[in-house]
């Protein structure tokens, strides 16, 4: 099983590498994108792109150096004629770098790309909210040769896709950066702080009336109240605990570590850590600590050793107990 990690600078790739990943994945956003087709992303993403050739292949070869491979992402839910266009000679200068991988989410780019650029391998990004054998062997017949599955899939439900494909190969998240929607029906960008953020993460505030009118009894007010709490710290721990880390420097928030037994014995080929946006100690730590799960998954400790050890790594006890942090949660109730 392979860890995938992302990357936004040349520094990033042979420090992750090292520290374990042995795919990395990246966006690009090249001036000439920019000044024709401004602020409409490439990869769903306004920051943590490379954004000159030249810093775009020397991560290719930093990355093969330590036998790593590099995917590029180009992972937005449709795009126009020209931007297709654009795409695939951007797929293709990819190419002729050395790039290894794309992933993709529109399925006609999927078609477009697998016809221009067949030496590249297409892995459908979980953005295509592909959940069953039926959409993995759509996207197999049509030149993918991976599919990153959406955050809420099951464990059952994961296996028994890599199952029922096996000449596809299935990747699931692993680590960080949690959305409490289907990713795939989100029609907004991840917008920076200072311009709002996703919208994702606002605060709203909740006011109760009766429909037929009359007061609330103090009772159920008290209940609509802990709700809100509640629903308030889920939130907290779906997005990254507010991106905060233990005393070691090891990340909180969403994480699948205690299902790396599982994962691996359902023939999973890779498992994911986001956050291309993330500053490097953050990811370093979380390549660290999936790294060091896996070892022990590797060296035949049982799932219940595996899960201590993870617990032990966070440490989070009520995040992991209530499960809200968990890819998996499913793995708490065995």
């Amino acid at each position: 099983m392979k860890i995938v990690a992302p990357v936004m600078s040349t520094e990033e790739v042979q420090v992750l590498s090292r520290a374990g990943a042995r795919e990395l994945y990246c966006g690009f956003v090249p001036d000439a994108w920019l000044e024709r087709f401004g602020g409409l992303n490439a990869n769903r993403r306004p920051s943590g792109n490379f954004r000159s050739h030249a810093e775009l292949e020397q991560a290719i070869q930093i990355a093969h150096r330590n036998d790593c491979s590099m995917s590029l992402v180009l992972n937005a839910q449709s795009y126009t004629n020209d931007q297709l266009t654009a795409l695939v000679t951007m797929a293709e200068s990819f190419r002729d770098m050395g790039g290894n991988a794309l992933i993709v989410s529109d399925l006609g780019l999927i078609g477009e790309l697998a016809g221009h650029v067949p030496s590249l391998r297409i892995h459908v990004s979980s953005v295509a909210t592909c959940r069953n054998s039926s959409a993995a062997r759509l996207c197999r017949e049509l030149g993918a040769s991976r599919l990153i599955l959406p955050r809420d899939i099951t464990i059952c439900e994961a296996c028994e896709i890599s199952a029922e494909t096996p000449d596809l190969e299935i990747e699931t998240f692993i680590l960080n950066d949690g959305c409490i929607f289907e990713e795939g029906a989100c029609a907004t960008l991840h917008l920076p702080r200072n311009l709002g953020g996703p919208i994702c993460m606002d605060n709203f505030v909740n006011h109760y009336s009766r429909r037929g009118g009359g007061s609330l009894k103090e009772s159920l007010i008290d209940k609509l109240q802990e709700n809100d709490r509640e629903y308030r710290q889920w939130l907290w721990y779906r997005f990254s605990c507010g991106f905060t880390t233990t005393e070691t420097g090891m990340p909180f928030g969403p994480c699948g570590l205690c299902a790396l037994p599982a994962l691996l014995e359902g023939r999973i080929t890779a498992v994911k850590i986001a956050g291309r946006e993330a500053p490097l100690a953050r990811k370093l730590a979380s390549v660290k600590m999936v790294r060091s799960v896996m070892d022990r998954v590797e060296a035949g400790d049982d799932p219940e050793q595996v899960m201590r050890f993870a617990q032990e790594l966070r440490p989070s006890i009520e995040g992991c107990s209530k499960g809200y942090m968990c890819y998996y949660p499913e793995v708490l109730r065995r």
